[in-house]
């Protein structure tokens, strides 16, 4: 442990003591660090360069079932705070489900998941890939325009200490490479893009090929046409798949539960997948960006079975959701200055027994989703509605792109039609593959 990070458990300890002699009978501190660099370049030349800092703490004190949290900069005068904290806490309502985890719980050793990499790198060499992701976008015939590229290098950490007697620290490192091109002329311009994002600079797929992807993404869609309203197979591109499980996990939040505001909340026990479908959330999983050795309560997490051979199994729970909802937590606790929530880890998707073109090869008449356009989706009763941008499908194979067109279906209908194939992408939290997803309404032409 470097000393920074032993000074920052060491001001959170103070923390507690504070809070405890000011009057509360159990408190944390969790301790918030971000640092941040990057360039962004639009047609050679740089429009800018950038760099943060932050520490952040957010302390939080219980007096009897009363509870409140206050948020500073970590170099902030304590004594104020805390009785700023104290105070507040002392004139909120009760929430009996409030407390600080089970100490018997709590992780106990440190956990190395190889998170972090040190890795230094100049701005100007993140100037350097800036400008070589766009040139290799713009070197693709047919591009015309570009919308910028950007390279950046991030680290974040958590310090967590509470009063019933947790002390941890963990941190993390991304590294990104991002670029956007524009193809054709007019009103038929079309935009695309292509990025890679990685807790380790050495994974990082090389800028001149991240550039020529975006720049073909680009070109081929340009002339799309709409096509006439009725009914498609359609099929999801990896990207906009795991938008999709993305709104399976917000459906099977606690905190989206207790507050009813889920349209699963009825469905515990029962099919919302295909019986070949499975789900899990794995927090332990090395050089995984959705990975923790501790939750923001302090447990140790473990893999969690979300959905199983397509029935649904847990929620994803903190410690004061679960007692809302009358069950144990799942150290699913996430962190930040605001307070603490559930959250998921790294979220994975059963894959399928075929591959993205054998699953392509058996649509005759569908559209290959890359884009969703639009907000157009109701958690509460599963109602969706988006627009899209993709390509044709006939008889198996992509044709010509298709764009201006919505499709529309219920997410619980969607959900039990769902074919996966078998291209897991590892670099994300959300661990989805492309996906058929049978036959919706498409409102076109």
């Amino acid at each position: 442990m470097d000393d920074e990070t032993q000074g920052l458990l060491d001001a959170g300890a103070r923390l507690i003591d504070a809070a405890l002699r000011a009057g509360a009978d159990a408190a944390d501190a969790a301790v918030v660090r971000s640092q941040s660099r990057g360039a962004s370049v639009r047609l050679g030349k740089v429009e800018d360069t950038e760099s943060a800092e932050s520490e952040d703490v957010a302390l939080r004190v219980f007096v009897g079932r009363r509870v409140a949290t206050v948020s500073a900069d970590i170099r902030a005068d304590i004594g104020p705070l805390v009785e700023r904290a104290v105070a507040m806490a002392r004139v909120s309502p009760e929430d009996p489900y409030a407390g600080l985890a089970d100490p018997e719980q709590f992780a106990r050793d440190d956990l190395d998941l190889d998170l972090y990499d040190g890795t230094v790198i100049p701005s100007t060499v993140l100037v350097e890939e800036a400008m070589a992701l766009e040139d290799a976008a713009r070197a693709v015939a047919g591009v015309t325009n570009s919308g910028g590229a950007g390279a950046s290098v991030s680290a974040s950490g958590l310090v967590l200490v509470t009063s019933a007697g947790f002390s941890g620290s963990r941190q993390r490192s991304n590294f990104s490479r991002s670029v956007s091109v524009i193809a054709g002329e007019g009103v038929k311009m079309q935009r695309d893009y292509d990025y890679d994002s990685r807790l380790f600079a050495a994974d990082l797929d090389a800028s001149a090929d991240i550039g020529r992807r975006a720049g073909e993404r680009t070109v081929a869609r340009v002339n799309p046409r709409m096509v006439p309203t009725g009914k498609y197979e359609i099929v999801f591109d990896p990207r906009v798949a795991r938008g999709l499980i993305g709104h399976v996990i917000g459906a099977i939040n606690g905190a989206a539960i207790a507050r009813k505001t889920s349209f699963l909340k009825d469905r515990m026990g029962m099919p919302i997948l295909p019986q070949s479908m499975s789900i899990t959330d794995e927090p332990l999983l090395r050089r995984r960006p959705g990975s923790r050795a501790f939750d923001g309560e302090g447990l140790r997490g473990a893999p969690l079975s979300l959905v199983e051979n397509g029935v649904l199994k847990n929620w994803i729970l903190d410690g004061a959701t679960g007692r809302e909802l009358g069950l144990p937590g799942n150290a699913r606790a996430s962190r930040s200055s605001g307070g603490v929530s559930p959250s998921s880890t790294n979220v994975i998707v059963t894959p399928g027994a075929i591959t993205p073109a054998e699953l392509i090869d058996g649509v005759k008449t569908g559209i290959y989703v890359t884009e969703l356009i639009g907000q157009g989706v109701n958690m509460v009763t599963g109602d969706y509605s988006r627009g899209i941008s993709g390509f044709m499908i006939e008889n198996g194979v992509l044709t010509y792109p298709v764009s201006e067109v919505t499709i529309a279906g219920n997410l619980a209908d969607m959900l039990l039609q769902l074919t996966p194939a078998n291209d897991l992408d590892t670099r994300f939290s959300i661990v989805a593959p492309t996906l058929g997803l049978g036959v919706m309404t498409v409102a076109g032409a």
